[in-house]
């Protein structure tokens, strides 16, 4: 029986493009481990190419069989996002951007493009043209839910490398036995006050810290809800059973702290980090007095 006879018994393109697909799953994914998206990622064995691309033609044909071609939420493109998703993720870590990705992807649409069009040569134009929309379309959203992963997985990526880098910006410093600092550079916002309030207390907890100096020097200015975060993170830490010194408040801050209403009638304040140093220090029983020749010394 001719190719396209064989086809055309499993009713509309979309069936019958499943069933080519299954039939073409073989010297597809052979034709795929060729192409750039698979050969830079598996580098090692061409073999695990081949296999990687069997699982997505499969997947395609069972999406292609429940004639939902143009739905990226298709039950079988689950399989999909495991599989590509990761792939094109992993190519955008190489450096590729969202666009070349796009192409590589596209690029899988022509292998079983040709080989569809050498299965209906002798088809009808009208279901020839029938059944390659059909597969048009469905590498179409192939391509569609391969991005889209592949980009979530990279906004995770950066939301993750994010938060390192505000952990990294917000050292903990043990001063001495019992005291420890968080000296603060640069603009704070919401996040980061809530990594600076975590990492202080843990601090607290490993140095069984009694004294714990939040060191604002190097900010050149808050708003209302991170001075309102900085208030919680003075009680949180006298909860844990410490002190917490704020030092190196500016002008404007202490503005917006007044214009907040904001009581600080119970936080301790100092000029500067070596002042609340000092201040903890004295709270230990130890003190920094000036030694004959100008040298300071406990």
């Amino acid at each position: 029986m001719p190719e396209h006879e064989a086809l055309h018994q499993h009713g509309t393109p979309a069936r019958e493009v499943a069933a080519f697909l299954r039939r073409r799953r073989e010297q597809i994914a052979q034709r795929w481990a060729d192409e750039a998206l698979f050969r830079s990622v598996f580098t090692v064995s061409r073999d695990e190419a081949v296999e990687a691309g069997r699982v997505v033609v499969d997947a395609l044909a069972q999406v292609a069989e429940s004639e939902r071609v143009e739905d990226p939420d298709a039950e079988a493109f689950t399989v999909v996002r495991e599989q590509l998703a990761g792939m094109a993720a992993a190519r955008g870590r190489y450096g590729l951007s969202a666009a070349q990705v796009s192409r590589e992807v596209d690029a899988l649409r022509v292998p079983p493009t040709d080989l569809l069009a050498t299965d209906l040569a002798d088809a009808p134009a009208e279901h020839l043209r029938a059944c390659t929309t059909a597969l048009t379309v469905l590498t179409g959203t192939l391509r569609l839910v391969v991005l889209d992963t592949a980009l979530s997985e990279g906004q995770a990526l950066i939301d993750r490398q994010r938060m390192q880098l505000l952990e990294v910006a917000t050292p903990v410093i043990r001063l001495w036995d019992g005291i420890v600092a968080v000296p603060l550079i640069g603009t704070l916002d919401s996040a980061r006050s809530q990594v600076v309030m975590e990492t202080l207390l843990e601090a607290v907890v490993a140095e069984q810290a009694q004294y714990a100096i939040l060191d604002i020097t190097g900010v050149p200015t808050v708003d209302s809800l991170v001075a309102q975060h900085l208030m919680k993170t003075v009680a949180a830490v006298r909860l844990m059973g410490a002190e917490c010194v704020v030092s190196g408040i500016r002008p404007a801050i202490a503005q917006t702290i007044v214009q907040l209403g904001l009581d600080l009638g119970t936080v301790v304040t100092r000029a500067g980090l070596a002042d609340a140093l000092k201040y903890a220090l004295r709270g230990l029983g130890a003190d920094i007095v000036q030694a004959p020749g100008g040298a300071s010394k406990r």
